[in-house]
C-alpha cells in the first residue's frame, strides 16, 4: 500500500518571540513502525514549505497514495496576544487531498488526541486515532491493505457510523520500541532550528500539581519511560548520521523520576557522546546533584513553567513559589541557564497576586521569562470547570478553538500593566 504521511505543523515561534521549529518526532515514529518492505511510504513535512498546499497537491499527484496519515501537533499557539488557531491549516490540507484523491485519510497526533471527536468533526477525515499510535497505525495500514474491514476494535479509533461520530474506549498506546525514521525529514535544517533535534526520554499523563502539597507523582501516570541505553544509542546514532549539534530531550519533566534523570545524565557522561542539549524541568522534585550532572552531561538550558498553586489559597501560592525559587537558586549556583514561564489572570488573580509574581520574577535571573496573559483553557482541567461555571463556555467541546480565561478582577487592566512591566526588562517576553 502507498502511504503518505503529512506533518501539518507550521508554527515556528516559541513564546511568540523565539524561532523554534520542532521536528515532527511523532510522525517519524509512525513512519518507523510501518513495514517498509510491505508498503511504500512517503513523508511530507510542511514546516519549511513556502506554499504548503501546493506541496501537498504535488505529493498527492506524484505519489498517488492509497492512505494518508495526517499528524496534528497543536490546537493553537496558546498566545492570548497573538492567537493562532492551528486546526484550519490541517483542514485545508485534508480538503485539498479530498479534491485530488480517494485515499483513506487518517488523523492523529497530540492535538487530535486532546479532543478526538471534536477534531474529527472539524477536520473531516475518514478515521482518527487518539493516543500514541505507532503500532496501532501500522496495524490499521496492514488491515486496510488486505481489505480487512474488521479494524473497528482498535482502541482510540474515531469514525463515523450512521451519521454519528463514534470513538472507541481508551487510547492507542506505544512502547516506542522501534526507532523514529528520520531520513525522510530535512535533518540539516532541523539541526539549525530551535532548541535542538527532539529525542524522547519519557511521556506522562499527569499535570504539575496545582496544590503545593501534592508533589508526589503516581508513577502509573507514565505512558512510557524509555530505557536509558536506547536513549543514549539514539543520541549517538543521530550524531553520527546527521552531524547533530544539539538535542532537545522530550519529557513532561526531565527530572521525573529523579533517579532516572540522574542515571541518564551519568550514562551520557560515561559514554562521552559530547552533545549540547535542552529540556523541560519540572519546578519541583529537584536537587543540586541533578543540576550538577545535567550540566556535566551537556545541558545548556532548561525550561520551567507552572501554575501558582491553588488560586484561592495564599499559603499554597507562597509554597509553590518557594519551591520554584529554590529550583532557580540551584540552577543559578550550578550555572545552568533556565527559561521560566508565569501565567497571569488565573482564577482568583488580584492586583496583589500579580505583583507577587512580578516580584518573584525580579528576584531570579532567568535567560528569559515568558509572561502569559490568561490561561489557555484545556479540557479536563480545573480552569475548564471554572470557565464552564462562570459561563465562559457552555461545554468543553468548545475548547477545540483557542479559549482564554482571565480573572474578572484583573481583566480590564492586566494587558496594559504587563506591557509596561515587560518594556522595562529585555529578558521578559509577553504573550
Amino acid at each position: 500500500m502507498r502511504v503518505l504521511l503529512i506533518a501539518t505543523n507550521r508554527h515556528d515561534k516559541l513564546q511568540s518571540r523565539m524561532n523554534a521549529q520542532p521536528m515532527p518526532i511523532g510522525l517519524a515514529y509512525i513512519a518507523g513502525h510501518l513495514d517498509h518492505g510491505r508498503h511504500q511510504v512517503k513523508v511530507l513535512d510542511l514546516m519549511f514549505s513556502d506554499d504548503h498546499l501546493s506541496d501537498v497537491e504535488s505529493a498527492v499527484q506524484e505519489f498517488q497514495p492509497e492512505m494518508v496519515g495526517v499528524s496534528v501537533r497543536n490546537l493553537s499557539n496558546h498566545s492570548y496576544l497573538n492567537t493562532q488557531w492551528a486546526l484550519p491549516i490541517s483542514k485545508e490540507v485534508i480538503d485539498r487531498i479530498r479534491s485530488l484523491s480517494n485515499a483513506v485519510i487518517v488523523c492523529g497526533g497530540p492535538a487530535f488526541s486532546i479532543l478526538p471527536r471534536e477534531c474529527f468533526e472539524f477536520l473531516g477525515p475518514d478515521l482518527g486515532l487518539a493516543g500514541d499510535a505507532g503500532e496501532t497505525f501500522a496495524t490499521l495500514v496492514d488491515r486496510l491493505e488486505v481489505g480487512e474491514p474488521d479494524y473497528f476494535d482498535l482502541p482510540g479509533l474515531v469514525y463515523k457510523k450512521d451519521g454519528q461520530t463514534l470513538r472507541n474506549e481508551g487510547y492507542c498506546t506505544s512502547e516506542f520500541a522501534k526507532p523514529p525514521r528520520l531520513e525522510d525529514l530535512d535533518m540539516a535544517r532541523y539541526n539549525k532550528a530551535g532548541f535542538g533535534i527532539g529525542i524522547l526520554t519519557q511521556l506522562s499523563s499527569f499535570s504539575y500539581p496545582a496544590d503545593a502539597s501534592q508533589v508526589q507523582i503516581d508513577e502509573s501516570a507514565w505512558r512510557v519511560i524509555r530505557p536509558i541505553d536506547d536513549v543514549v544509542a539514539e543520541v549517538k546514532d543521530m550524531k553520527e548520521r546527521f552531524g547533530m549539534k544539539k538535542v532537545f530531550f522530550i519529557a513532561n519533566g526531565f527530572n521525573l523520576p529523579l533517579d532516572h534523570a540522574k542515571s541518564l545524565c551519568r550514562e551520557l557522561i560515561d559514554s562521552n557522546v559530547n552533545v549540547r542539549w535542552n529540556t523541560n524541568l519540572a519546578p519541583f522534585n529537584c536537587d543540586t546533584e541533578l543540576i550538577g550532572v545535567m550540566k556535566e552531561a551537556g545541558c545548556g538550558l532548561v525550561m520551567m513553567g507552572n501554575r501558582s498553586g491553588n488560586p484561592y489559597d495564599q499559603d499554597s501560592i507562597s509554597e509553590v513559589t518557594s519551591r520554584l525559587t529554590e529550583v532557580c537558586r540551584m540552577c543559578d549556583e550550578g550555572d545552568l541557564h533556565y527559561n521560566i514561564g508565569k501565567v497571569f489572570g488565573e482564577p482568583g488573580e488580584t492586583r496583589e497576586t500579580v505583583d507577587q509574581k512580578l516580584d518573584f520574577l525580579r528576584s531570579i535571573n532567568p535567560a528569559m521569562a515568558n509572561l502569559r496573559v490568561g490561561v489557555s483553557v484545556m479540557p479536563g482541567t480545573e480552569v475548564a470547570a471554572i470557565a464552564k461555571e462562570e459561563g465562559l463556555i457552555e461545554d468543553e467541546s468548545e475548547l477545540v478553538k483557542p479559549t482564554f480565561y482571565i480573572a474578572e478582577g484583573v481583566r480590564d487592566w492586566i494587558v496594559d500593566y504587563l506591557k509596561e512591566q515587560t518594556g522595562r526588562n529585555p529578558r521578559w517576553n509577553l504573550s
